[in-house]
């Protein structure tokens, strides 16, 4: 008991545990908030991963479309609905309501 209680009191030990305590709780960059940030760095990273590749798919189809006039036709069709002299176009929403 006596050992224990000499290594309890000792300076070097006191200020060691103090230290610690310090860092764990009261500093700038104490460890939760250190754990904090690192979660939302890498829901960041995960974020731009998405748009890196979503800029390649972009890129992508922009070639295509720069390249191929079939591939052309088919985005002003889909996305502007254009259509050709003598055709009828035909625009099916499927309406779902949730509740």
């Amino acid at each position: 008991m006596k050992k224990l209680t000499s290594i309890i009191t000792n300076k070097y030990f006191l200020a060691g545990g103090f230290f610690v305590v310090w860092m764990l709780f009261f500093d700038q960059r104490d460890f939760f908030q250190q754990r904090e940030r690192n979660a939302e760095l890498k829901k960041l990273e995960a974020t731009k991963e998405y748009y890196l590749n979503e800029i390649n798919k972009t890129q992508q189809e922009l070639n295509d479309i720069q390249s191929n006039p079939a591939a052309l036709e088919k985005f002003a069709r889909e996305r502007y609905l254009m259509k050709k002299d003598g055709e009828d176009i035909f625009i099916i929403e499927d309406s779902l309501e949730t509740k």
